[in-house]
């Protein structure tokens, strides 16, 4: 049997009472429930049972899922570790290694953090004003409402005004400019700095230490949160490379499992993580994996919010 969910999520903390309740995540009394469904419906299993799996040593149970967590959050350490301890269930836990080794913001987080606390008819105003300002001065891009109507398209999540910030952001505009960007924003709509919310909000070595002790699997999200497939093939190997330095104590060789940062590969990505001995690797393409007929290191995944008590789009994907 080589069909297997694999669940994909972000934050999971308790929402309601959060410094920033406008965050997208799952609140912790869900999550309990879906752990619950989970246990009804599904065999949870480890990634070592599944890595033996994809080698043909052992066949996955019926329903076999695996519960896969990203970013390295302190939810991460805070809610979930103690739930799945207790309900002896292992999660994976999948690192950007600049989050604790240099206690430094990622891009992804100061625009996830924007996007919770603005207004995005506001925000949007905002952006597009300062990618006006910024062209033709220091750097040369498209015209922003030809941006816009490339990159603004909905998707199962987000509205188009959002995926457009969040694009922007992240990936479109020269990295120098969205980062000035993403940090004026921040700063004007957060309301902390940068490094306080970036100890704030991750793990530290000590707690991922101590969840890999206690059974937790943990593995590799890259340095620095890139779109790894979009950047130049030095600077990738690069950020892989300085992020395996740095995630060595808690990655065994060559049974380690990478996780593309916004899904996000291409063939020298995938060439790149093989050589330096990934035997996995985890996608944000959305269906149920096969690891008889999926590419090892090209595994969908589904989203926690695919399954109850969120929706049932589980059934139809």
């Amino acid at each position: 049997m080589g069909k297997l969910y694999i669940v994909m999520y972000h934050y999971v903390r308790e929402l309601k009472n959060s410094r920033y309740p406008g965050i997208k995540g799952m609140d912790i009394k869900l999550f309990r429930k879906q752990i619950a469904f989970f246990k009804q419906n599904f065999n949870i299993v480890t990634m070592e049972q599944v890595i033996d799996a994809s080698d043909g040593k052992v066949d996955l149970p019926p329903n076999a899922m695996l519960l896969t967590f990203d970013d390295g959050y302190i939810d991460g350490y805070t809610y979930v570790f103690p739930i799945l301890k207790e309900e002896k269930l292992q999660g994976s836990f999948f690192i950007s290694g600049m989050t604790f080794s240099e206690h430094q913001l990622l891009d992804v987080n100061k625009v996830h953090y924007i996007l919770a606390s603005a207004d995005i008819r506001q925000l949007l105003s905002d952006v597009k004003k300062k990618m006006d300002y910024f062209r033709g001065k220091e750097f040369d891009f498209p015209a922003t409402e030809e941006l816009f109507e490339e990159y603004a398209v909905a998707n199962r999540f987000d509205n188009k005004e959002t995926i457009f910030v969040k694009r922007i952001l992240q990936t479109v505009l020269p990295e120098r400019l969205r980062n000035r960007i993403a940090s004026d924003l921040f700063e004007e709509y957060v309301g902390v700095s940068e490094k306080q919310l970036a100890y704030e909000i991750y793990l530290t070595k000590e707690q991922i230490r101590t969840m890999k002790n206690h059974g937790m699997f943990i593995g590799f999200h890259g340095y620095n949160h890139y779109w790894l497939g979009n950047l130049p093939k030095e600077k990738m190997q690069q950020d892989i490379l300085k992020g395996l330095e740095v995630m060595d104590e808690f990655l065994v060789p060559g049974r380690w499992v990478m996780n593309y940062p916004y899904g996000s590969y291409n063939a020298d990505v995938l060439e790149c993580v093989k050589k330096h001995g990934a035997c996995l690797g985890l996608t944000a393409d959305v269906r149920i994996a096969d690891l008889s007929t999926d590419g090892l290191l090209e595994l969908p995944r589904l989203d926690c919010n695919d399954f109850p008590p969120k929706s049932e789009n589980y059934k139809n994907i």
